[in-house]
């Protein structure tokens, strides 16, 4: 047999073969389940991704128009069921699944998926108390990373227009389910701390199935908030609800409505506080004035007390007192001096020679005004002076006669 008149290209036999599967109408509308492996998200929005089972694998594609339709983001581990059409990719010469819809095989797969990446990011402290900021009390401007036609966009702008019209809002939209959302949620974060346009950021949606909220517990998307400069209010779903955002968010909410009732302070509240507030301040100025005015007094008294001019009223005063006690005192001595002065004239008056001769005695002197006491000190023919109580009287004496003792 001469092989080479019969042969083919490897072209023409991967296109011939491709033809037969697609022919084939079984291959043309099949149903796989199997375990998610390999898995991976093209920058074009295309996942590529293998299923097996405990035997076997084959290589499946869901190109973006198909996996924008998804409520989840496929994940290594996750079973699944995927229909589509089996056809060879030409190039290779691999068989693979085209994948034109997706379904996890119950909420069980999910659960464990969400547990295991739970777990693990906990582990490395992302979701640790330490790691949270604080939110801004009077927020300038609110960045919102919703969809921008939901619900949930329309109940935030509500909330935070009627309690704090004064913040801007920034609106980021976004897919919130489906293989693009996480991606397009992520930039959001990404693209409002790069541009440090906003005081604190809102992401979410409103409530739904464990599938619905799946891009929430994207792994990459919960890095990014983890790591957001900004304050970041997780506001997934309802109340019962949580998915791993809200674990790495600085706060999460129950509601949209209730994350933006966090983010923004109620206007009249603060303006009641407000007034509250200058009340205080004002009892608190007025008293203090009060009590700076009864200081001020007191000082003013006791500066007025001290003052150059009440000090010298008071010496002026002390003055006056010493003045009128040495009046006193001298006037007493004047009075004692005087009745001592008295008694000492009457003393003396008794022996003052002027008196003795007012009472007919006289005194005699010598030429030298000296007084002639005894008969002795005189000669014949001296001259004397006899001194009388009413005048004087020139003498000579004539003759001197002695008493006989």
């Amino acid at each position: 047999m001469n092989i080479g008149d019969n042969s083919v290209s490897v072209s023409a036999l991967n296109a011939y073969i491709k033809q037969m599967m697609e022919l084939d109408d079984f291959l043309s509308g099949v149903a796989v389940c199997g375990e998610i492996s390999n898995f991976k998200r093209n920058s074009s929005g295309h996942l590529y991704f293998s299923l097996k089972d405990d035997n076997a694998a084959v290589s499946a594609v869901m190109f973006r128009s198909a996996a924008a339709r998804l409520s989840f983001l496929p994940a290594d581990g996750m079973k699944v069921t995927v229909y589509g059409r089996v056809s060879l990719y030409e190039k290779s010469g691999q068989y693979q699944i085209y994948v034109q819809t997706m379904r996890a095989d119950g909420e069980g797969e999910l659960t464990r998926a969400y547990e295991a990446l739970k777990m693990k990011l906990s582990a490395e402290g992302l979701f640790s108390q330490e790691r949270k900021k604080v939110l801004p009390k009077m927020p300038r401007r609110i960045g919102i990373i919703t969809s921008p036609t939901g619900a949930a966009i329309r109940d935030m702008l509500n909330v935070t227009a009627r309690r704090y019209p004064l913040a801007d809002i920034i609106v980021f939209p976004s897919a919130v389910q489906g293989a693009e959302a996480p991606s397009q949620l992520r930039m959001g974060i990404e693209l409002l701390n790069h541009l440090k346009s906003a005081d604190v950021i809102i992401i979410g949606r409103g409530g739904g199935s464990i599938e619905d909220l799946w891009a929430f517990n994207d792994e990459a998307l919960v890095r990014a908030v983890a790591e957001s400069d900004i304050p970041v209010i997780s506001a997934v779903g309802h109340e019962t609800d949580f998915t791993l955002c809200d674990f790495a968010a600085d706060c999460r909410a129950p509601t949209p409505s209730a994350a933006a009732e966090l983010a923004v302070p109620d206007i009249s509240s603060l303006a009641s506080a407000a007034e509250y507030n200058f009340g205080r301040i004002f009892d608190g100025a007025e008293r203090a004035l009060s009590s700076r005015a009864e200081l001020l007094s007191g000082l003013t008294k006791i500066i007025s007390l001290n003052s150059p001019k009440a000090r010298l009223e008071r010496s002026s005063l002390k003055l006056d007192n010493i003045y009128s006690r040495l009046d006193s005192s001298e006037k007493e001595r004047l009075r004692a001096s005087k009745s001592a002065l008295s008694e000492l004239s009457a003393r003396l008056s008794g022996v003052n020679p002027l008196a003795v001769l007012s009472r007919g005695y006289g005194a005699v002197e010598d030429e030298a005004g000296e007084i002639i006491s005894s008969v002795s000190q005189m000669k014949e023919g001296q001259s004397l002076t006899v001194i009388m109580s009413d005048g004087r009287a020139e003498t000579v004496v004539s003759k001197i006669s002695v008493n006989e003792k």
